[in-house]
């Protein structure tokens, strides 16, 4: 993939529509990188059109520059009806790609590159973070498959192994009581039998087994939910 340089040179405002006022003002201060001045520029901009798809674009293009991505989409997806008719059609696909793969949205990444490679076949740098995006989200299904069958496998064993152990907690207490009955029969009280204290001694360690797994579930959320390596 491209380096970080290339792919941000390839995000960028759509001078064109920088009518008037603010929008030439932010075009301006979003060229020479004062992003926070050209984000309150075409947020003035949009004060005074509200329909401006102009700037609405060129602001989410500054969220990007800020690294507010949740931002940059929400622009993004404000303009999704009108966007794409416009001339610029190519260059909205291709920031909304590239907003998805800086959120690790695989699939949406794939599908707005797709879209931008619908409207200019050439584009190379479309086709290189379509090819990467497409991997990534291949990779996430095949994880989110096989973790599921590893949980179920799981699942399943400890099952197993609690029906086991109740069947034999079962036959102990049932043993117990007998014990327990002849011994009054006896005239003597009844004492913790062998048979008791393996019971307290399984008990102990099925509750050692549930308070692991739940450290290990912890643990596999923690590691699931690690940024992923992207590709800038």
């Amino acid at each position: 993939m491209r380096k970080c340089l290339v792919i941000l040179l390839s995000f960028c405002c759509v001078s064109v529509f920088a009518q008037k006022g603010d929008l030439r003002r932010g075009n301006r201060q979003f060229r020479k990188g004062d992003y926070p001045q050209a984000d309150l520029s075409y947020r003035k901009a949009l004060v005074q059109d509200t329909t401006s798809v102009a700037a609405v674009y060129n602001l989410a293009n500054t969220l990007y520059r800020e690294k507010d991505m949740e931002n940059a989409r929400k622009m993004l997806d404000g303009v999704k009806e009108s966007a794409p008719a416009e001339a610029f059609a190519s260059d909205y696909y291709f920031n909304l790609g590239d907003v998805a793969i800086a959120q690790e949205d695989w699939q949406a990444a794939v599908d707005a590159f797709k879209q931008c490679l619908l409207r200019t076949p050439g584009d190379l740098a479309a086709k290189e973070n379509y090819i990467y995006a497409r991997n990534k989200w291949m990779e996430q299904q095949n994880q989110d498959q096989q973790g599921g069958g590893d949980n179920n496998q799981n699942q399943d064993q400890n099952q197993d192994q609690n029906q086991q152990d109740q069947d034999q907690n079962q036959q102990d207490q049932d043993q117990d009581r007998q014990d327990q009955g002849q011994d009054r029969q006896n005239g003597q009280e009844p004492q913790i039998s062998p048979q008791q204290a393996q019971q307290m001694l399984q008990a102990i360690q099925q509750k050692e087994r549930e308070t692991q797994e739940k450290v290990d579930q912890k643990k596999a959320a923690a590691m699931k939910s690690r940024q992923k390596e992207k590709n800038w």
